[in-house]
């Protein structure tokens, strides 16, 4: 295993080079955390955080600035309710769910600019972000072990 771990870190070829090159910045290119989501909204950017889990899932808490479309309602709602030139960022539970990325599909088949917000809920939540659900506001900390302390990670 070390000779394996060994060899694919050594220098990279040309063509390994561009390939990883591209593979980074594809990743980039549709997939956000959350920081960079509070960063954006921060900003004034506009986009859409679009929270896909079910109806019970939201009631529970959600990112405050998400709107709720479940992922096996994205082709039907979005036409309506998005407009096409709003970028969109989905998420779902967490990083162990794949939900948001089937939403993620549904979202570029009508042609949108979507990206999967990484860390998905989970993340959103345990990064201290303000959260709410159907009773209002939900107050909780930055969980130490994964929350930035302070709130700049340097990532």
């Amino acid at each position: 295993m070390t000779e394996q771990l060994t060899a694919s870190v050594s220098p990279l070829s040309a063509a390994d080079r561009d390939a990883a090159v591209a593979h980074f910045a594809a990743k980039l290119r549709y997939e956000i955390d959350a920081a960079d989501v509070v960063a954006a909204l921060a900003a004034g950017e506009r986009l859409a955080l679009v929270d896909t889990r079910n109806r019970e899932s939201w009631d529970q808490g959600h990112a405050a600035p998400a709107v709720h479309i479940p992922r096996q309602e994205v082709a039907e709602r979005a036409p309506g309710e998005i407009p096409l030139d709003v970028p969109v960022v989905v998420y779902c539970w967490s990083p162990g769910c794949n939900g948001a990325d089937k939403a993620a599909l549904e979202f570029a088949k009508l042609g949108y600019a979507v990206r999967l917000m990484i860390g998905g809920f989970e993340y959103w939540a345990r990064e201290g972000y303000d959260v709410t659900g159907a009773a209002g506001p939900v107050l909780r900390g930055v969980d130490g072990l994964v929350g930035p302390v302070p709130e700049d990670c340097g990532c």
